[in-house]
């Protein structure tokens, strides 16, 4: 497609994006309201000067009635003589004959009434007899009647229709079919393209090869190759799988239609469907064009679960559309389907086949190399000092994403203006780190002196046991002082190197590790608190993985119950198995948390001057970093994985003539009243 029919259809999607100034809605009330005083101000002429029936037959039994028009054998317009007038009894003056008079007397003052009689009732013996001129009309204006009443019907209608195209411009009543999908403009000057992705290399050269068959068409079907259909990524939350297709948008020369899934779901029936139609058209007459459909999830979903007997699931007729409508295409169209995904184990099969989403392409947390990447891009747009070590602040932050790389970044820059600074510091990435993982530190928190013991000596107790075992992540720092939501205490542990495998031996450490609170609380005072709810949640989930999952308990040897393709339950794990294996797998999760149990309590019976000493330096100091801790513990026992620098695992750079420990997101040991400040590795 020519560069002139996109800037045509990029210009086309703008048009009537400068909107004017809004009225305020309460005028719109102020309209409806006199639409609706209509006909109360329509009709109050009719009830002035008014009298009764039987008024009106003593006034013309005592002469008072001069003349009388007869409107449809039931309404009665009259005039008064002007005795009536001089006794009083006229209280209303009209000075204009009305048009029916048969006496037309413009120089006499005329004094009108009106009054109703009963349809059918014979008054004209009485009026014969009194001498009264009287008349009779029959209008029969039916459609004048009907007509009154329906201006004011027509105009609320009107003014509903106004409204509702105003609080939704994008969901009238008679487009309600229409597809949401908006077009990505290729001239704005803000777009994104490839430079501004990192850290996905091999993701990036499966969508570059994508845009290079739009742009370069002959040079893969010379070779006898097709245009893939459909590009699925699919991955955690925030790694980039969006920014991508953003990227994707700005790099090629085609229009880009973008939606989200839930643009396809409303409450009327076969709306969904009608949208998918509607898209695909509209992506035909535009071909070769990429349409990206974020959160496909939301309508590609398994068929047939969670359904009820006899029920209508319009999501799965949506899917049903959008199967065909991918199926129905040529290979030489040129009209390619991307879509993101968080979940893409519950997306049903038929759209995962080859022939509509031919590639699936992972977009995991980035790696070493990725992070670093990820950090140099988010960092340009910052002014750092010259001893930042964006390769240090990468190994030290494992496990995060693309997005939380992000926060971590502007994080450290909104701290640095906090601070009156120049140039965003090291010092600042680290309190930044610390920001994200554990949370808002809150000091004027108010804990009792008894609490704040306990805290302190179940911090210790994670520490101590990390410290000294082999197979722990390196204690980095303690602290006694609240953060986050409901955290009052947390011990920062991470990972120095990616890990992708874990022996059984470490993981028995891990649990040890988490464990190290409450046994610490047991030791001391010889009882235990609530604070170790998280830890036990924790353990308890991954004793069970062990024996379910890995196969690694003397009761069950080398067996699995999890199964990925079934989705039962939310973990994936359904019960295939008797209630005999239901109660060894309990008896095996509890004797490996019972064994790693004592193997804490003995290390810190072990180490009970040391777990008294880290608590009341804690309860002194409220903090205390890796450099402390050697002051306290000793240099570990054990090297640490990938430790550098010092071989102790800590790193400390001096900036502006004070040493900073730089902390690390990972494993973390569990604040005191059951909740942790934890990023997961």
């Amino acid at each position: 497609m020519s560069q002139d029919k996109n800037k045509q259809l990029g210009s086309g999607n703008n048009k009537g994006s400068k909107k004017g100034k809004s009225i305020p809605f309460w005028i719109y009330g102020l309209i409806l309201v006199g639409i609706l005083l209509i006909p109360v101000f329509t009709t109050v002429n009719q009830h002035e000067n008014r009298i009764d029936y039987s008024t009106f037959l003593g006034y013309v039994e005592e002469g008072y009635v001069e003349e009388v028009l007869i409107i449809d054998g039931e309404k009665i317009e009259g005039v008064f003589k002007r005795e009536a007038v001089e006794q009083g009894l006229v209280e209303y003056v009209e000075p204009e004959v009305p048009t029916w008079s048969m006496r037309s007397q413009p120089e006499v003052e005329r004094y009108e009434f009106k009054s109703t009689m009963l349809r059918g009732d014979e008054i004209r013996e009485i009026l014969d007899e009194h001498g009264v001129i009287y008349d009779a009309k029959i209008t029969d204006d039916w459609f004048g009647g009907v007509f009154f009443w329906l201006i004011p019907i027509a105009l609320i209608i009107i003014f509903w229709l106004f409204i509702f195209k105003r609080m939704n411009p994008g969901s009238q009543m008679f487009n309600i079919g229409k597809s949401k999908a908006s077009l990505y403009d290729q001239q704005a000057d803000n777009k994104v393209t490839f430079k501004d992705v990192a850290g996905h290399d091999e993701a990036k050269e499966e969508v570059e090869e994508v845009v290079e068959f739009l742009k370069h068409p002959a040079k893969f079907a010379s070779l006898g190759g097709a245009i893939p259909k459909g590009v699925l990524l699919a991955g955690p939350p925030g790694t980039g799988k969006t920014l991508l297709a953003k990227a994707t948008a700005g790099e090629a020369n085609v229009p880009f239609f973008s939606l989200s899934g839930s643009d396809f779901v409303e409450m009327f029936v076969g709306v969904g469907a009608a949208r998918v139609r509607d898209l695909f058209k509209e992506a035909k007459e535009n071909a070769p064009c990429i349409i990206f459909i974020d959160e496909i999830d939301a309508i590609g979903r398994s068929r047939g679960k969670g359904q009820s007997m006899g029920s209508n699931d319009e999501r799965e007729n949506t899917l049903n559309q959008l199967l065909s409508e991918m199926d129905g295409f040529n290979t030489d169209n040129g009209v390619i389907i991307m879509a993101a995904s968080n979940r893409p184990d519950v997306l049903d099969q038929a759209l995962l086949r080859p022939g509509r989403f031919d590639r699936q392409i992972l977009i995991d947390k980035p790696d070493l190399n990725g992070r670093l990447q990820i950090l140099e891009v988010h960092t340009k747009k910052l002014i750092i000092s010259e001893h930042v070590d964006l390769e240090l602040l990468a190994s030290q932050t494992a496990g995060f994403a693309g997005a939380e790389l992000a926060n971590l970044c502007n994080e450290a820059a909104l701290l640095a203006a906090r601070r009156d600074k120049e140039k965003v510091g090291m010092a600042d990435f680290q309190d930044a780190v610390e920001r994200v993982v554990a949370g808002l530190e809150k000091k004027n928190k108010i804990i009792s002196p008894q609490e704040r013991k306990i805290i302190a000596y179940h911090e210790s107790g994670h520490a101590i046991v990390g410290w000294f075992l082999e197979h722990t992540d390196p204690v980095l720092k303690v602290s006694i002082i609240p953060r986050g939501f409901a955290a009052l205490g947390y011990t920062l542990q991470t990972p120095l190197e990616d890990r992708f495998l874990m022996t059984r031996e470490e993981l028995d450490d891990k649990i040890c590790a988490l464990l190290g609170g409450r046994v610490a609380e047991e030791v001391i005072f010889g009882k235990i608190s609530t604070g170790a709810q998280n830890d036990l949640e924790r353990i308890t989930k991954m004793a069970f993985a062990m024996v379910a999952q890995y196969g690694m308990s003397e009761e069950l040897g080398n067996l699995s119950y999890y199964d990925s393709d079934s989705s039962d339950d939310g973990y994936g794990l359904s019960k295939k198995y008797s209630n005999d294996t239901t109660w060894l797998i309990d008896k095996a999760v509890k004797r490996i948390i019972d064994e790693n149990y004592e193997r804490t309590k003995v290390l810190l019976t072990e180490n009970k001057d040391k777990l008294i000493e880290l608590a009341e330096c804690l309860l002194e100091k409220e903090v205390l970093n890796n450099k402390e801790l050697i002051g306290i513990l000793g240099e570990p026992p054990y090297p640490a994985f990938g430790a550098t620098n010092n071989g102790n695992g800590s790193v400390s750079e001096k900036e502006e003539g004070e040493i900073k420990e730089f902390v690390e997101p990972g494993q973390t040991a569990n604040g005191d009243n059951g909740s942790n400040a934890e990023k997961d590795s």
